[in-house]
């Protein structure tokens, strides 16, 4: 198994201490968040129907390109 290190602010590593069950590594605290949010994603896949999608993604990538060269 491979490992990674990470550098957090101590106010985050509080608040997920806080979240953190006893008897739960980080590792596993932040697996439950993953698998809770990709579940909620799942359940709302496909229930958004976009009349104009096209005009939106340019909108958005129009958008992220301004934030990038601001």
């Amino acid at each position: 198994m491979a490992f990674k290190t990470i550098t957090i602010k101590k106010s985050v590593y509080e608040k997920l201490l806080a979240m953190k069950h006893n008897d739960e590594s980080f590792s596993e605290l932040f697996e439950r968040f993953s698998r809770k949010n990709i579940d909620t994603i799942k359940k709302l896949r496909g229930t958004v129907e976009f009349r104009n999608k096209g005009v939106m993604m340019k909108e958005i990538y129009d958008k992220r390109r301004e934030k990038r060269y601001l």
